[in-house]
């Protein structure tokens, strides 16, 4: 029973931090992590700064779509960011829910 359980714990802790693991392969794949990084300003804001500054707001995710298809700047200084035009709508959503999920 105690092994049982313990192959049981392993397994939903590895569910639960697949889909993380993924979408930080899908940053990567992008290029998203040659100017980003989660916890510290690089070229471009760390992802928990931008968390922390869409934080609230209900359209963010769409925002961030936005900004991960077409690009922009202004936002976070003078770098801008340039587009994405190739990620699909629901790769670009993917991303951006988990840039906003870094608290």
């Amino acid at each position: 029973m105690k092994r049982a359980l313990m192959i049981f714990a392993a397994a939903a802790t590895s569910a639960m931090t697949m889909p993380a693991m993924a979408t930080e392969a899908l940053a990567r794949a992008n290029a998203c992590m040659a100017c980003h990084a989660i916890d510290r300003k690089m070229v471009g804001p760390s992802f928990r700064d931008i968390s922390a500054r869409y934080a609230g707001n209900a359209d963010a995710v769409a925002r961030m779509v936005t900004k991960i298809q077409r690009g922009g700047s202004g936002s976070w200084g003078a770098v801008p960011m340039p587009a994405n035009p190739r990620i699909s709508d629901a790769d670009a959503r993917t991303l951006a829910a988990w840039s906003l999920s870094h608290r």
